[in-house]
């Protein structure tokens, strides 16, 4: 730019940057409103543990009524055994994860594209296409992954209020 003249390529590349941030800063916004947290206490579990095919009911009264309302043991004992059932998940961090993964491989498969088109030349427009549609799909694919978690917790707490005898 010393001698005056733009090149749009640059000011292509610093605005697809921009939207590539702005993109992965919105999963990360959108990755934590997606509902209340479970408290855990102790020891987070461990992921190598073996996981059941379904949630064992816990051990405790089978006697409730169903209009009786969870005591907070209950629904805090049921939180800690949904937990340790589904495995501790960062949401966050596995967006930006997800988004940045979609993005180098966007880039390359892009770069590559770009690349074979336009004999070398197109590499770089390739690139930063491809960068911008890959931190679009690794971000959904994140989005995706936290939901199929979040039902995996809610059908084990919900195996669990089943077992102590809660049917709301």
């Amino acid at each position: 730019m010393s001698n005056g003249t733009w090149n749009p390529w640059k000011l292509f590349a610093v605005g697809m940057g921009l939207v590539a941030v702005t993109a992965v800063v919105t999963a990360a916004v959108v990755a934590d409103w997606s509902g209340p947290k479970a408290v855990t206490s102790g020891s987070t579990p461990s992921a190598a543990r073996a996981v059941p095919a379904e949630p064992a009911p816990a051990p405790g009264p089978r006697s409730a009524p169903a209009t009786m309302v969870p005591t907070a043991a209950a629904i805090e004992a049921c939180n800690q055994d949904a937990a340790a059932y589904v495995g501790r998940q960062d949401k966050t961090t596995e967006m930006v994860k997800d988004g940045a993964i979609g993005a180098v491989v966007g880039a390359v498969v892009g770069a590559a594209g770009g690349a074979i088109a336009d004999g070398g030349k197109g590499a770089g427009k390739g690139a930063a296409i491809g960068g911008l549609v890959g931190v679009g799909g690794g971000t959904l694919y994140g989005l995706n992954q936290s939901k199929q978690h979040d039902q995996r917790y809610r059908d084990a707490y919900a195996a669990c209020m089943r077992g102590r005898g809660y049917r709301g």
